[in-house]
């Protein structure tokens, strides 16, 4: 089995995926941004060749994978941006794999939601614009509250709530180097995920984690220690709709076998509505929850679907699994932590892992990663207790910079 994946170092959690696919026997040929000097010691073992190239070029990517001179028998890609390319380098080699009209009804947000809602699915009303002219237009008919967003973005980059017409010139403003953007209507309601490794089309493994607060929320405030909360209980009636919802969205798209990310949103009335899929693995740390919820490796299960269409992981749900993502006060480097040692104390057999910027570090930009200036993961049986120890975390762990 040789499998040419595409940006197997970065983003990080690539290198686990990379490890994945070798240890269910892949032979795995990667092309990253990257030299090879600079490919992590795990990814370098993983690895039987590399080829350093711009993936934002097709030609030379193409060029980089015939260099090879093997045959493969799948190309995979976990990065957002390259999923298309992947799906493209399938057809030029003739492989079985996700096809280039699928891989654009999962990239392109407009092109995603009209299909979504073919299907006689709730979307939020929603328009492609292109220039701003377009989104004027766009919003006047949707009418405000409204979200403009990328249509070819991943996360919440490059993504606003414009609640008037100020607002929306403002968004316009910061938007200028966005080619084609996606106005629709904000929906007020929680928002989850709905997570899956599919074969055939069919979730072998599902997931659903809550957002707290809403990622745009989180976003838009640096005081905020946002939360995303694996829940142990996914078959619980507040969340059937929103798993009901996720599969059908997955046969309206042509999921076949791999990875999606899904958001959806549950309004106050119980309405559950599509937000947005990607043909890909979380970011965040959110495949990390997963594994630490059943102590399993979902790295190396996503590999074994794709290689082999099989899933063996025991998926068992021991735990609620929380991370919470600092921001330091400040700017600058870390100067201290407070309150870290006494909630380890308090809370230590719960932590998962800490990963805190320590003092001397220099802080993040909150705005460009999630991850900001660190994070804690904490996991427990119970979700209340579980939300305690989060919330606590957020209001007495502190880090300052300066």
């Amino acid at each position: 089995m040789n499998v040419l994946f595409l940006a197997p170092n970065y983003p990080p959690e690539m290198q686990d995926f990379t490890r994945g696919l070798s240890q269910v026997g892949a032979r795995v040929y990667g092309i990253g941004d990257g030299p090879v000097g600079l490919l992590s010691p795990k990814v370098q073992a993983a690895l039987a060749g590399y080829r350093p190239g711009r993936l934002h070029d097709r030609d030379e990517t193409l060029r980089a994978a015939r260099s090879f001179g093997v045959a493969f028998d799948r190309v995979e890609c976990l990065w957002e941006p390259f999923v298309e390319l992947a799906a493209d380098l399938r057809e030029c080699f003739g492989i079985a794999g996700m096809p280039l009209d699928v891989a654009r009804g999962f990239r392109d947000k407009e092109l995603m939601k009209e299909r979504v809602e073919a299907a006689g699915l709730r979307v939020p009303h929603h328009a492609r614009a292109r220039t701003a002219d377009e989104v004027r237009a766009a919003a006047a008919k949707i009418g405000f509250p409204v979200i403009v967003k990328p249509i070819a973005g991943a996360g919440s980059a490059d993504t606003f709530r414009c609640d008037d017409q100020g607002a929306l010139e403002a968004a316009l403003q910061v938007t200028q180097h966005v080619d084609e953007m996606s106005v629709e209507e904000f929906v007020d309601g929680e928002e989850f995920t709905y997570d899956t490794i599919s074969i055939d089309g069919r979730p072998a493994f599902e997931n659903v984690a809550w957002y707290r607060p809403r990622p745009l929320i989180a976003r838009s405030n640096e005081w905020v220690s946002p939360q995303v909360v694996v829940l142990r209980n996914i078959d619980q009636p507040e969340l059937a709709e929103g798993v009901a919802l996720g599969r059908r969205v997955l046969g309206a798209l042509g999921m076949g076998t791999g990875y999606t990310h899904m958001e959806w949103y549950r309004k106050a009335n119980g309405e559950v509505v599509f937000g947005e899929i990607g043909a890909r693995s979380p970011g965040g740390h959110l495949v990390d929850q997963m594994n630490f919820s059943s102590d399993v490796d979902l790295f190396r299960e996503w590999a074994r679907a794709v290689c082999w269409k099989s899933f063996e992981g025991r998926i068992t749900r021991d735990y609620n699994v929380a991370i919470i993502f600092k921001r330091a006060q400040g700017k600058g480097r870390i100067t201290r932590i407070d309150g870290l040692d006494e909630f380890l104390r308090k809370y230590g057999p719960h932590v998962a892992t800490e990963q805190l910027l320590r003092p001397g570090t220099r802080r993040r930009d909150w705005k460009q990663t999630l991850l900001s200036d660190g994070f804690v993961v904490i996991r427990h049986p119970d979700l209340a207790a579980t939300l305690a120890m989060a919330d606590e975390f957020g209001a007495k762990v502190q880090l300052f910079a300066g």
